[in-house]
């Protein structure tokens, strides 16, 4: 396999692969992208991720927000649920991220929802 076998194929995909390592700095788990561009006309991408406390909750959203703001200089054009904090979603147009306390993305299960999305794999780092 050469780098280009492995390059994302699109902006937004990389927009999403950059949230998802976002994600991961702040330990989130159970990180799913999912390719929604031929289903929705809302965005192209969800990034879902699970955290286990509204305070890793928050710390997950603030890093997305510093990452993304570090690597493409870009905000997002909303965020909402971060003072209750058990879903957090943000919104950067071609992506949008959906941090979740367990609980609630078993009730809301949206992968489930968007089941017929092409789901994006991840590399995972050696630890």
């Amino acid at each position: 396999m050469t780098a280009i076998d492995i390059l994302p194929e699109t902006a937004s995909e990389q927009l999403a692969r950059t949230i998802a390592l976002g994600a991961e700095d702040k330990k989130g788990e159970d990180i799913l992208l999912l390719k929604v561009t031929e289903t929705c006309y809302l965005t192209d991408y969800f990034v879902i991720v699970t955290g286990f406390s509204k305070a890793q909750l928050r710390a997950i959203a603030d890093s997305i927000e510093a990452k993304v703001k570090q690597e493409w200089n870009k905000d997002p054009l909303r965020i909402e649920g971060k003072a209750e904090a058990s879903w957090i979603v943000q919104d950067y147009g071609d992506v949008i991220v959906h941090i979740f306390l367990p609980q609630a993305r078993e009730f809301y299960h949206l992968e489930g929802f968007w089941g017929h999305a092409e789901r994006i794999e991840l590399p995972r780092e050696e630890k």
